[in-house]
């Protein structure tokens, strides 16, 4: 099977000025403030426009009532301009100041309205070029790999963005291109996500992780079963086991750093291509969303990538056990123990439980490298939900480095929040029989226990972040912002802005 071209990203070009010739088939994306006792909506950031075309834009948004609410859009005809329309778009109540994640939703709700537009401009990027490209691509993204010609949508999608800026030097291309990768990073990972595991199984999955590896120029391996099985790799094999498509681990490595001082990050992330839950069985309601259980895995691998495309100076390598949870008469039991790589025996008292099984497995692996740090990431336990909602993923680890990750998470909009791992947790994990139980008895602190279980597999002196994206990784609900429904791509963002914030800071 073939690995799919996936989404295509609009081309991006940046531009000091509005063209001189008039071209009707494209839209202009202008921001727009609430000010006044009675709200009204206010151009910002118009240095491209003349005061004529400002005064042209708000009186028509004064005529349909628009207030220049947060993310609220309103389109209209500006025959002074040489655009087919003008696109407002609010960025809520007047300030000095507006931070990169109010822009990129902004840009983001912009592009989500602008059905059977393919070429915009925008004059967010005079506020921030890279977050406007960012939110105009993530929120233009479509998934359509299924869809026949009854349902597929009828036109192309956005294909050209330009962004209108005070200068085209080489920092503001840069800062454009920088938004375009990360953007189409994410996009990767949303695409792994959505791909529904019919066509998306471990073999499949390994394939495209390969392909996508072998394009960015990094060190890629991969083990089937017989080298996972040959190697020791128990929780990964326990697994996958039930399935007829047995599992595998990839590795992806970019190799940057040079010198002595260069650090090395290991990323790990979970890929269960679907989980039924094995014997212990998951209800039917809304089993179908465990398509997304791999969404660890794709972000880990859209990260690496990245990583690699825009040449950070450090050494990232990606450990990414991929297994399908199925109930079967190979099928692991509810009882059974098995021996995670490095030698820890486990009782599994529920195959519900598999994540932590293969991700400790990847984890002890990952340390075998020697990394200075560890992000894992996984849709691990339902209880990030309850604990944290269906936006806030939960970061937990060794304190420094967790603090770290969860206000980097915070400040790119990914909203990652620190999260206890008290130590009073591990007696929950005492079995009877073997060195642990994969689960705890008692229903409380979900979130942590599963932590807790991590822990135990990630080398002494190795600061290390675990992210549970359990919900943010996909959204059941209406999008919002920049924000599809269906794969978001999370925390793909997060875990590249930690790579850069330690290649410059250590």
């Amino acid at each position: 099977m073939s690995t799919p071209a996936g989404y295509q990203s609009p081309a991006v070009t940046v531009a000091s000025a509005l063209p001189k010739r008039k071209v009707e088939s494209s839209v202009l994306i202008v921001p727009v403030v609430s000010v006044g006792d009675e709200p009204r909506a206010s151009v910002v950031a118009a240095d491209h426009l003349d005061a004529g075309s400002v005064a042209e834009i708000e009186a028509a948004l004064a005529a349909l009532g628009a207030k220049g609410g947060a993310e609220q859009v309103t389109r209209v005809p500006v025959a002074s301009l040489p655009v087919g329309s003008v696109l407002a778009v609010g960025l809520g109540k007047s300030r000095d100041e507006y931070s990169a994640e109010t822009i990129r939703r902004a840009a983001g709700a912009a592009a989500r309205s602008l059905n059977g537009v393919e070429s915009v401009l925008t004059t967010l990027s005079v506020l921030d070029t890279e977050a406007a490209v960012e939110g105009l691509i993530l929120g233009s993204y479509r998934f359509t790999e299924f869809r026949s010609g009854k349902t597929a949508p009828k036109d192309a999608g956005l294909r050209k963005i330009t962004a209108l800026t005070a200068d085209t030097k080489a920092a503001t291309k840069e800062a454009a291109a920088r938004g375009e990768a990360i953007a189409t990073a994410v996009a990767t990972a949303r695409d792994f996500v959505n791909t529904p595991p019919s066509h998306l199984f471990p073999d499949e999955f390994a394939k495209r992780a390969k392909a996508l590896g072998e394009d960015a120029g990094l060190e890629v391996e991969v083990l089937d079963d017989k080298a996972l099985t040959k190697g020791g790799y128990g929780g990964i094999i326990g697994v996958g086991k039930g399935s007829s498509r047995l599992p595998r681990l990839v590795r992806l490595a970019h190799r940057g750093g040079k010198g002595r001082k260069a650090k090395t990050v290991a990323l790990v992330g979970k890929g269960i291509t679907f989980d039924t839950g094995g014997i212990s069985i998951k209800p039917a309601a809304n089993m179908h969303h465990m398509t997304s259980d791999m969404g660890g895995a794709a972000a880990v691998i859209a990260t690496v990538v990245l990583a690699a495309r825009l040449k950070l100076p450090i050494d990232v390598i990606a450990t990414v056990p991929m297994a399908e949870n199925m109930p079967s008469g190979t099928a692991q039991r509810p009882g059974d123990v098995l021996t995670q790589y490095g030698g820890i025996t486990v009782e599994v008292l529920n195959t519900d439980a598999e994540g932590r099984l293969i991700l400790a497995d990847a984890i002890v692996r990952a340390c075998e490298d020697e990394p200075d740090y560890l992000i894992e990431t996984s849709t691990l336990t339902g209880a990030q939900m309850v604990a944290l909602g269906a936006r806030t993923p939960g970061v937990m680890g060794s304190d420094e480095f967790r603090d770290r990750v969860a206000e980097i998470s915070q400040s790119v909009g990914e909203n990652g929040w620190a999260m206890p791992l008290p130590e009073e947790l591990k007696d929950d994990l005492k079995s009877t029989v073997a060195d642990l139980a994969n689960v705890s008895a008692s229903r409380n602190a979900g979130m942590l226990v599963a932590g807790t279980y991590l822990r135990e597999f990630v080398a002494d002196g190795v600061a290390w972040a675990h992210i549970d994206i359990a919900v943010p990784a996909y959204n059941s609900g209406g999008p919002w912002g920049y924000t599809p429904k269906g794969g978001t791509g999370v925390p793909t963002r997060t875990m590249f802005a930690v790579l850069e914030d330690i290649a410059v800071n250590g």
